[in-house]
């Protein structure tokens, strides 16, 4: 099982930027506790930071036949970007949405998600423990999938 862990812009900022929203943890200190959780669990777990639209859109579009799930936060991406959207949606690959801060208590601009509608779920405001959160749910979802490609291929059979 292959999980990818997409993050997008301002995220390598996190524990300098906005603390009062984000809160003082590091993104190496997220991703080193999704990689906890993934070794204790027989995960595969690979991280991928952009600044750019175009490069978080080519890293999904990359784990189509690498990847079994993604975990992604889009950051501003959420509320922009239709090719991010897009490039979930054509994938078909379980994908779950974190944000760190609840969106929809702040400004309303970020209260409609673009990519939401494309993934499978959405966590938000949960701050750092929403990743944890996220392996737990994928993990869950992965398991179903492999149970019912295991019975399909039974009824096949």
């Amino acid at each position: 099982m292959k999980i990818v862990v997409i993050q997008g812009p301002n995220l390598n900022m996190l524990g300098v930027r906005e603390q009062n929203i984000y809160g003082p943890m590091k993104l190496e200190d997220i991703h080193a506790q999704m990689r906890a959780f993934a070794e204790q669990n027989s995960i595969d777990i690979e991280f991928f930071q952009s600044n750019l639209e175009g490069e978080m859109v080519d890293r999904v579009q990359e784990c189509m036949g690498d990847a079994d799930g993604i975990i992604i936060n889009p950051a501003a991406y959420t509320h922009t970007s239709i090719a991010l959207r897009d490039a979930i949606a054509a994938v078909q690959i379980p994908t779950l949405e974190v944000h760190l801060s609840n969106i929809y208590q702040r400004e309303e601009f970020r209260h409609t998600s673009l990519t939401a509608p494309v993934c499978s779920g959405q966590i938000s405001g949960m701050g750092p423990f929403g990743y944890h959160l996220a392996m737990v749910g994928m993990t869950q979802i992965l398991n179903e999938v492999k149970m019912m490609k295991e019975q399909q291929a039974k009824a096949q059979a």
